[in-house]
């Protein structure tokens, strides 16, 4: 593996460790994006019925499902199992090391 390649994984490597702390946290991230942008009707009716902290709910809900879906696919992308992950933190352990 050469130092780009290396570098790349370990870039990856942090987002995937921060979506998951990200994702198991119940309480708010402490990074906001602005604007989501969302169908109009989505937010509209959910805010009209259920009240403007369920339609939060909800939108933050599609979020963490689609960033679930997201990462899942970036780790297959980058590392493609378990073993390849481990393999690479042990090389990255040895490389601090040094």
């Amino acid at each position: 593996m050469d130092e780009e390649e290396f570098q790349k994984k370990c870039y990856h490597l942090r987002i995937l460790k921060s979506v998951q702390e990200y994702l198991k946290a119940d309480t708010n991230a402490a990074a906001a994006v602005y604007p989501v942008r969302v169908p109009e009707q989505l937010l509209y009716q959910l805010a009209k019925s259920e009240g403007p902290e369920k339609a939060d709910e909800v939108i933050h809900g599609i979020f963490k499902a689609g960033l679930t879906a997201w990462s899942d696919k970036m780790y297959e992308e980058v590392f493609g199992s378990q073993k390849k992950l481990e393999t690479f933190i042990e090389l990255l352990k040895k490389k601090n090391i040094d």
